[in-house]
């Protein structure tokens, strides 16, 4: 068990004080990350801490006479303000002096050091459930007996320290801190995207809750993860958290800063701040596993880009790409912060693409009353984002970019199917009425030819609930097979001409899958006029789709894997749209939820070989007399 040094910064260091620019912290940062040593998380949690509480929670300095207001757009319907303090320079803080820094830094050394007996947990190089729990507990106790959960400005442990207030991330970072002070190096934070706990032990095996979310959760802290993982619940993104190494934990308290002072005015200072600190641990390498992190930078950069640097876009797709190649696709902010840039910057088709690329993140998941804020996120994006995209693009000439593009349709019903399918096998239901008014009225904006060109297919569960159906990759096979017949005995340039163009050109025009080439050529039509026929044929449908609100190209191809999309296959393809059945298959409580939590992996082939249906946690209740 390593002893830590109690002079925490080296002379040269120390010199950097007072902090009153931006340049200043960042230089601080810069020598603390290239040491052989690891950071000290509490030093470094009190310097930021500290700055940004002055610069957001300090009405005198924003109050002044001389200041000024940058007014910059945030999105369609709002703004967000900079609040620059007067007479000072764009980076400029007031003075943050070192015996300030350094009275709160021995103060929570000695809260810890002295609340925490090392010698009852024995003299092991690694952390103990008990002692973890212990460290949680002296944090605790040394609160407000409030919870803090959507308060500004909480994270840090100047916070704590002036205060005795933290959210949910600041007494886990408060923990792992302590444990710190205490000579243990093998607790480290991991972080879903709305939660964290830490990993402890051996190669960091042991896992423990040591914080809450949401009032009345407390009594879990020292508890194991492993039931929110196995519940499915996107609040522990299935066991594929961002493992925190020291170096990650700095970028953790650098990507929680909150540069708010107001719900709609920022300081630039601290924003500045951060994004300089972010670009650091950027180049330092310590976010090429932290999506959220790279997100919180681009959205930085695409209010105030730095000079030289790689464009907003280039990190949101960054993020998406760490996302998917670390973490299995379990994130889900990383497509909303992307879908946010691109609504943003009036990119409707390819903010509808991301945000049902978000929706296949959330449909492994079950959906429980924890997950209140990703289902806030898609409730958003559902019934405020959407519906403005169409009100913008149903106006004026600009209605033929989306709403004529069958590949927005198939994005807005692959959006839809991962939100129904996050709600299959969850104990709580999240399409209500107010979900289904606003689909509604979205579908009913594109016009049937458009609805009709996207091909949908569904999977075998979902086709066996609505037998009517077929799959439309095997009808297009049989379609083939049909046009082959007629055609047959012609050159392949004659079948590829024909089947290529006039079938497509005709087939658009007239909104249907299968047509006959010989209805239009006639039974008697000799070989020499055949050429002929082809080239009238071809003409005449290529005038005509000229003229077509649908462009020729490739058929969208969408796989539905959810049972109410299923459901909803042939409605939405019809002419006419019955509004008020789609209304009531969406809101209809899910097929699974009838018998309880749908079973997934082994726990549906256990079922199976116990001769339990997979689809019910639990056999019926036989019905009393």
């Amino acid at each position: 068990m390593g002893k830590r040094n109690m002079d925490a910064l080296s002379e040269e260091e120390k010199r950097l004080f007072p902090l009153k620019t931006v340049t200043s912290v960042v230089s601080l940062f810069e020598s603390i990350l290239k040491r052989t040593t690891e950071p000290d998380l509490a030093l470094l949690s009190i310097i930021v801490g500290c700055i940004e509480n002055t610069l957001t929670c300090n009405q005198q300095i924003l109050s002044g006479a001389k200041s000024t207001v940058i007014t910059t757009t945030v999105d369609e319907t709002s703004e967000k303000l900079l609040a620059i303090p007067p007479v000072r320079k764009e980076d400029d803080f007031p003075e943050i002096e070192w015996p300030i820094v350094e009275a709160l830094y021995v103060k929570f050394r000695a809260v810890i050091k002295s609340s925490v007996d090392v010698t009852q947990y024995g003299c092991s190089e690694f952390a103990t459930r008990e002692l973890v729990k212990k460290v949680s507990d002296v944090i605790w106790n040394t609160l407000t007996r409030s919870y803090y959960k959507d308060r500004a400005h909480l994270q840090s442990l100047y916070s704590y320290l002036t205060g005795n207030k933290l959210d949910c991330f600041g007494v886990a970072l408060a923990v792992v801190a302590g444990c710190q002070v205490l000579g243990f190096n093998d607790v480290h934070l991991a972080l879903s995207e709305d939660h964290a706990w830490v990993i402890f032990g051996l190669d960091g095996k042991e896992t423990a809750e040591v914080t809450w979310h949401g009032k009345g959760n407390e009594d879990k802290r020292g508890q194991p993860v492993d039931a929110g993982i196995q519940a499915r619940s996107w609040l522990y993104v299935s066991g594929n958290p961002v493992i925190c190494s020291r170096f990650t934990e700095v970028a953790s308290l650098v990507s929680s800063i909150n540069p708010s002072i107001t719900a709609t005015t920022d300081s630039l200072e601290v924003a500045s701040m951060q994004q300089a600190l972010l670009w650091v641990l950027y180049d330092t390498g310590h976010l090429t596993r932290y999506p959220m992190a790279l997100g919180n930078l681009a959205d930085l950069e695409e209010l105030s880009p730095t000079p030289g640097r790689c464009h907003c876009g280039q990190l949101f797709s960054q993020a998406i790409e760490v996302a998917r190649r670390c973490y299995g696709n379990s994130h889900v902010y990383p497509y909303t912060y992307q879908g946010g840039y691109f609504y943003r910057n009036r990119m409707y088709k390819e903010a509808l693409e991301s945000w049902a690329n978000a929706a296949d993140a959330i449909r492994s998941y079950n959906y429980s009353r924890e997950d209140e804020e990703i289902y806030k996120e898609f409730l958003e994006i559902a019934n405020e984002l959407i519906p403005f995209v169409m009100k913008v693009e149903g106006s004026g000439h600009s209605a033929r970019s989306i709403l004529k593009d069958s590949e927005c349709f198939a994005h807005l019903l692959r959006f839809y199917d991962g939100i129904c399918q996050w709600e299959e096998g969850s104990c709580t239901p999240v399409l209500h009425i107010g979900w289904a008014k606003p689909l509604v009225n979205t579908i009913s904006k594109f016009d049937s030819q458009v609805r009709r060109h996207v091909v949908i297919s569904c999977s075998e569960v979902a086709e066996e609930d609505t037998p009517a159906t077929k799959p439309p990759a095997k009808e297009q096979e049989k379609e083939e097979r049909l046009v082959d017949s007629h055609v047959g005995g012609k050159t392949a340039d004659q079948k590829a001409w024909l089947g290529s163009t006039v079938l497509a050109a005709l087939t658009d025009l007239c909104g249907r899958t299968v047509l006959s080439p010989a209805f239009f050529l006639g039974p008697d039509t000799k070989t020499g006029s055949y050429t002929q026929a082809i080239h009238s044929l071809n003409i005449s449908g290529t005038a005509a789709s000229t003229d077509s609100p649908v462009k020729i190209v490739n058929k969208p191809k969408l796989y539905l894997r959810s049972h109410k999309m299923a459901g909803l296959k042939d409605l939405l393809l019809s002419e006419k749209l019955n509004t008020h059945a789609i209304s009531l298959q969406l809101t209809a409580q899910s097929q699974v939820q009838l018998g309880g939590r749908k079973l997934r992996g082994e726990e549906a082939k256990d079922a199976k070989q116990e001769g339990r249906d997979a689809n019910l946690s639990r056999p019926k209740r036989t019905r009393k007399e």
